[in-house]
């Protein structure tokens, strides 16, 4: 009996939702970034609203682009939000590749999230950046879409499930001044600040070391962290 194999998909790699045929495997936003210091869980800037972005085109905003996305990679991280360097912007960045092996690259500028309440909602092992180390179970909708402009103020709209959404919802709600942090229980707050205390030397060494490989200056941290609220 003849027969063949189906053919494996090519994976795709999507930039601002769009799926482009050629992306290196550092953004190019890496390369001109500074790395800078993640804020950590107990400073203020994370626990307020950030301001809308009012201005566009500015080398500031390209900046600070830049740098978030030269700080995530420096953290080995998947997402990160203007208040995790201490700017009080309604700016994110992401980098991820999902189940099914496409890659989701880009930036939104004043984002507001939808949330699918429709969808199944899905439980997984979530952690921040601004809490090193810490992963604790949480619920999250399976599905979600971002609205909001490019850092020259285009219209962006970006949609996604799975790992994807559990993205766009952590780092929208970053910019209201939510962690994730906030929605687990006590006992799991407790447990993830304990974990925290146990693994945040070993990681911001690991983040000065990347750093260094990027060459880039590494950020100076504190000894101990703000702590939780």
């Amino acid at each position: 009996m003849a027969w063949t194999r189906p053919r494996r998909r090519k994976p795709v790699t999507y930039l601002l939702g769009e799926p482009v045929e050629e992306y290196p495997a550092t953004a190019p936003e890496v390369d001109r970034g500074r790395v800078l210091r993640i804020t950590e869980i107990g400073e203020p800037v994370l626990h307020n609203p950030a301001r809308t972005v009012e201005e566009f085109s500015t080398p500031e905003l390209a900046r600070l682009i830049d740098d978030l996305f030269a700080t995530m990679e420096s953290a080995q991280g998947v997402g990160l939000a203007a208040p995790q360097v201490g700017v009080d912007l309604r700016v994110f960045v992401y980098d991820l590749t999902d189940a099914s092996g496409d890659r989701h690259v880009g930036h939104v500028v004043n984002p507001v999230l939808t949330m699918d309440l429709e969808a199944e909602p899905e439980t997984e092992e979530e952690g921040c950046l601004s809490v090193p180390g810490a992963y604790e179970p949480l619920e999250r909708p399976g599905a979600a879409t971002v609205r909001g402009v490019d850092q020259h103020g285009a219209p962006v709209q970006l949609s996604g499930t799975g790992y994807l959404a559990r993205c766009f919802i952590h780092e929208s709600q970053h910019l209201d001044g939510t962690l994730y942090w906030d929605h687990l229980s006590a006992e799991l707050q407790a447990d993830a600040l304990e974990q925290r205390d146990e693994e945040r030397p070993h990681i911001v060494a690991e983040r000065r070391e990347i750093a260094i490989e990027l060459e880039k200056t590494p950020p100076e941290y504190p000894e101990k962290p703000a702590g939780g609220r």
